[in-house]
């Protein structure tokens, strides 16, 4: 016989505010560390990447 647990998360607006800021850093380090890569390799891969998504950089 087995016992179903159920458990509410509950999320206060803090906790959401520092889970945005988070994923928004993150992602805008990636987006500026790929555009300003200088090893010649990544940035070449980086300005590949830049022109497949329509990200002016010239």
């Amino acid at each position: 016989m087995s016992t179903l647990i159920k458990q509410a998360y509950v999320t206060t607006s803090s906790q959401r505010l520092v889970t945005v800021f988070t994923a928004a850093t993150f992602g805008l380090a990636l987006v500026f560390i790929s555009g300003f890569a200088s090893p010649e390799t990544l940035h070449n891969a980086a300005h590949d990447w830049r022109h497949s998504h329509n990200f002016p950089c010239h």
